[in-house]
C-alpha cells in the first residue's frame, strides 16, 4: 500500500509563508509523478504543482508560479510545497498526490493520479 500523509497547514496572514510536507510510505514511484492539489468549498479540485520523477520536470499552476516551490527529499521520502506571498484566494484544503504510471511530463488533472493524502487545511486571512 502507498500512503501519503500531509502536514504543515494552518492559519497565516496574507503575504506570509507556509511549508507543506508530504511523507510517503510503501512503494515509491520513481517513474511516475507527485504533485499538490487544492480544493476550496464549492470549487473544483485544482492542480497546484508537481514533479515528474523520470524527467525531473516541475510544473506549476499559473496562479502560484513564482510564489510556490515544490521540492523533494529523496532520502526522507518526502515532498514539500513552500508557499510564499500567500493570498486569501490560496485558502483551500491541500492534497498530496502520487501517480504510479510512467510519465515524462507532470500530469495536471486529478484523475491522472492514483494515490492521495488526507489533505491539510491552509487558511490565508487577516
Amino acid at each position: 500500500q502507498v500512503q501519503l500523509v500531509e502536514s504543515g497547514g494552518g492559519l497565516v496572514q496574507p503575504g506570509g509563508s507556509l511549508r507543506l510536507s508530504c511523507a510517503a510510505s510503501g512503494r515509491t514511484f520513481s517513474s511516475g509523478a507527485m504533485g499538490w492539489f487544492r480544493q476550496a468549498p464549492g470549487k473544483e479540485r485544482e492542480f497546484v504543482a508537481g514533479i515528474a520523477w523520470s524527467s525531473g520536470r516541475t510544473a506549476y499552476a499559473d496562479s502560484v508560479k513564482g510564489r510556490f516551490t515544490i521540492s523533494r527529499d529523496n532520502a526522507k521520502k518526502m515532498v514539500f510545497l513552500q508557499m510564499t506571498s500567500l493570498k486569501p484566494e490560496d485558502t483551500a484544503v491541500y492534497y498530496c498526490a502520487a501517480r504510479g504510471f510512467y510519465t515524462e511530463w507532470v500530469p495536471s488533472h486529478w484523475s491522472d493520479y492514483n494515490y492521495w493524502g488526507q489533505g491539510t487545511q491552509v487558511t490565508v486571512s487577516s
